[in-house]
């Protein structure tokens, strides 16, 4: 597997990363409906295109992070939040979603951010692993958060600091 390139989204990108989203989506870690036609578009004004990197592997679009920051208020400027990370099937294993996470630790750094946080659904354990071993550190349970398949799901907020990285 070739290393991945990351680079800034770009809005020529839209469609994409719209085919990506759509193709990862699993209750493993969405929690809103399966995506159905007319789909929404992948960027907006809450997601701009400016605060997505992307990852390709030969030149094909192989996953995406959203970097945004946690809240309008001054006060938190310091904190930047993932919005959402996703990895084509047939990238994941390679390291892609591990390089995404580092270049948005760089990423919020440039910004001026001290901390980066995110949420991630109980279940999926694959994704709590790998955030941990990017120096992530559970900060806090919603128990039995969201209702999914079937079943209640914890939602759990991680974060590091970006000070000593």
């Amino acid at each position: 597997m070739p290393t991945p390139h990351i680079r800034p989204a770009r809005l020529d990108d839209e469609e994409a990363l719209g085919l990506l989203d759509r193709a990862v989506w699993s209750p493993l870690h969405a929690v809103q409906p399966r995506p159905e036609q007319p789909y929404e578009p992948f960027f907006s004004e809450r997601d701009p295109a400016q605060d997505c990197l992307v990852a390709e592997l030969d030149g094909v679009l192989a996953s995406y992070l959203r970097l945004g920051t946690a809240t309008s208020l001054a006060c938190n400027a310091h904190v930047r939040v993932i919005r959402g990370l996703a990895v084509a099937e047939e990238a994941r294993g390679h390291g892609v979603a591990r390089t995404l996470l580092r270049a948005a630790g760089e990423e919020a750094r440039r910004q001026g951010a001290r901390r980066i946080t995110l949420r991630v659904l109980a279940h999926n354990t694959a994704a709590r692993k790998l955030y941990e071993s990017e120096g992530f550190v559970v900060e806090g349970t919603l128990p039995e958060e969201f209702f999914l398949d079937g079943a209640y799901v914890d939602d759990v907020f991680m974060g590091r600091s970006l000070s000593a990285a």
